[in-house]
């Protein structure tokens, strides 16, 4: 018997390729969608098969119906303090309420468990959000994948024009976790159909330090490129203050300059000490030298 696994947040990036490896592992897909949602995509993932709901998020009704016989829930919404907290504390009160055994709410980044409060806003979201989860009697699994590599195509992180690659702290031996959406979203499908996964779950693709990635963009380009340090952390932290206090209407944006500012820094500030890669063997993870020749 298939199991049904319910996504929120189908219509992104990241949620549409995790329906992808979902419907690649012969599971039932089901998303559920605001009304409003782009008619392109939703009848895109009609065409795959896919179960599309549209329903009133505020309505408890019809998020219990949509929930309804589903194995496990996969979040991979993206936004502010409606959709983070709000939106998936509805979509968690009407998964107990029909009976979901499991919950991957959208974690995807840095383990955040790790870092205080207060260094990153979107991060503060999320644990505030864990305390509703961490209640709940639902079985709930956190994927941490570091940072999607994909964020090296444009980041002083791999500068490709400049020929730079930029760190922060002492030492730039630090490895960095980097993971492939599509490598995230595959790993997030085996985990979904996973009637046994543990409370975090961590994944990169590769991990590598800004030495390492400067010999490899050396190599791909065949070209010299130089690094950069970019200061302590600790004065890092204070510009991302200084900046986040100079522009207030950042606060209601995604991803102003200065929160994409404190993702950085908590990539520096901490990485994973042991990885998951191996729970799912037929898993083939893309390498850091795969991933700089593809995007040079």
């Amino acid at each position: 018997m298939k199991k049904i696994i319910l996504v929120a947040g189908g219509t992104g990036n990241l949620g549409g390729r995790v329906i992808n490896a979902l419907l690649d592992r012969g599971a039932e897909v089901r998303v559920v969608v605001r009304a409003s949602s782009d008619i392109e995509k939703i009848n895109k993932l009609k065409k795959l098969g896919v179960k599309v709901s549209k329903v009133n998020m505020s309505s408890a009704e019809e998020m219990l119906q949509a929930c309804s016989g589903v194995s496990c829930i996969v979040s991979t919404l993206q936004g502010l303090h409606d959709v983070i907290v709000d939106i998936q504390k509805a979509l968690l009160d009407a998964a107990i309420a029909a009976g979901v055994p499991r919950f991957i709410p959208s974690d995807y980044s840095t383990d955040f468990t790790k870092l205080p409060a207060g260094e990153n806003r979107n991060f503060d979201l999320r644990k505030e959000f864990h305390k509703c989860l961490d209640k709940s009697p639902i079985s709930a699994t956190s994927i941490f994948n570091g940072a999607f590599a994909e964020i090296l195509t444009n980041s002083p992180m791999l500068d490709l024009k400049k020929k730079s690659v930029g760190y922060l702290g002492e030492s730039a031996d630090w490895h960095m976790d980097f993971t492939t959406m599509d490598d995230t979203a595959a790993f997030t499908a085996d985990a979904a159909l996973d009637s046994n996964t543990p409370g975090i779950l961590g994944i990169a693709s590769f991990q590598i330090s800004p030495n390492e990635l400067l010999a490899l963009a050396t190599k791909a380009t065949k070209s010299t490129f130089k690094l950069i340090p970019m200061g302590s952390l600790d004065r890092f932290a204070e510009y991302i203050e200084r900046e986040r206090a100079g522009n207030p209407a950042g606060e209601n944006e995604l991803y102003p300059k200065w929160q994409s500012a404190q993702y950085m820094h908590g990539m520096f500030s901490v990485h994973h000490e042991s990885l998951d890669n191996n729970r799912y063997p037929d898993l083939k993870w893309t390498s850091g030298t795969e991933f700089i020749n593809s995007i040079v």
